[in-house]
């Protein structure tokens, strides 16, 4: 730190352990200042905790949107089905929608409390609130939350080996690193 003269706040530095067993034995330390041990933090928006099962972000995010649902039940009562499709893509799908190729739930208990908040936003909207949900969905031309999570997987699969993104990053997931010892092996 002095040599590159970088003045480092050591408060802010904290140490997270991940695994089954996430305890941290080592004491870690910078300048003689001990790091503090958490179990969770929160970065770019996206909380981790220590065994990387991100129940408490998407638990923090289903009830961000039920709030934004309140906000909206409250102010537009008589809305539309094309009016409300319109505040719930910029308002609630931004919030179920924000790096969820990092938090993307496989635990089919997480998927179904996702849908559940489409459930009951589709709701709102008068002359669909009688229907089943799929039919809701498609009179308000809507996809499942599961199927938009998906459909953003492939997506970003199809960047990667379209050569959109920076082809040193991908090429693990290519195969082109392993094409290429191969190469150098064969030689």
């Amino acid at each position: 730190m002095d040599i590159w003269l970088l003045c480092l706040n050591i408060g802010k530095c904290k140490a997270v352990s991940y695994g089954r067993r996430p305890e941290i034995c080592t004491n870690y330390n910078i300048s003689g200042e001990i790091i503090k041990k958490i179990e969770s933090f929160k970065d770019l928006g996206v909380t981790f905790d220590n065994k990387l099962k991100l129940y408490d972000h998407i638990n923090n995010k289903i009830s961000t949107v039920y709030q934004m649902l309140g906000i909206i039940k409250r102010n537009f009562i008589y809305s539309t089905s094309d009016s409300f499709v319109v505040l719930y893509k910029s308002i609630i799908h931004s919030h179920l929608e924000y790096a969820v190729s990092v938090w993307n739930p496989h635990h089919q208990s997480l998927i179904e409390k996702l849908e559940k908040v489409q459930k009951r936003a589709t709701k709102l909207v008068l002359t669909v609130q009688k229907l089943c949900y799929e039919k809701r969905l498609r009179k308000l031309k809507l996809p499942t939350l599961k199927y938009r999570r998906i459909r953003g997987d492939m997506i970003e699969l199809y960047k990667i080996f379209a050569g959109k993104y920076d082809s040193e990053i991908t090429e693990w997931i290519t195969g082109k690193c392993i094409e290429r010892e191969y190469d150098t092996k064969k030689s």
